[in-house]
């Protein structure tokens, strides 16, 4: 058995979190139309995936300063990382902007760009991998 090492567990620890914000948007963005049909069940459904995903969102953002400080990236690695930073703004910065919406478009629009973001982040995180 292999040795369970300090960038195995920053390694799990981001893929983890990324699997919850990521995979939690895309589970929960498909159940939204069929919970519509049951009054408040929506709301109730999104405050609970809230509870898991911001923290998960922290965690990515802590264990991707823990893997910004455990590499040393040059030249087309580096590149790809800062786009992977732009999305990452763009997927928290749209999923806290969804989250204060007041308006079924204005629901729509943060609730598809945090997603599109956070996808998209996703893809450049495993180019660096």
């Amino acid at each position: 058995m292999l040795a369970v090492t300090a960038a195995d567990v920053r390694i799990f620890l981001h893929v983890l979190a990324a699997t919850i914000w990521v995979g939690g948007q895309i589970t929960l963005g498909a159940l939204v139309p069929a919970l519509r049909g049951y009054e408040g069940v929506t709301k109730v459904a999104a405050r609970r995936f809230n509870m898991i995903a911001w923290p998960a969102f922290g965690v990515l953002v802590l264990t991707g300063i823990w893997n910004l400080t455990a590499g040393d990236l040059g030249g087309a690695a580096q590149r790809t990382l800062e786009v992977k930073l732009v999305f990452v703004l763009l997927s928290g910065v749209a999923a806290f902007l969804h989250t204060r919406a007041t308006s079924k478009a204005g629901l729509a629009a943060w609730g598809a760009l945090g997603a599109v973001g956070a996808l998209a982040a996703l893809f450049f995180g495993v180019q660096l991998g």
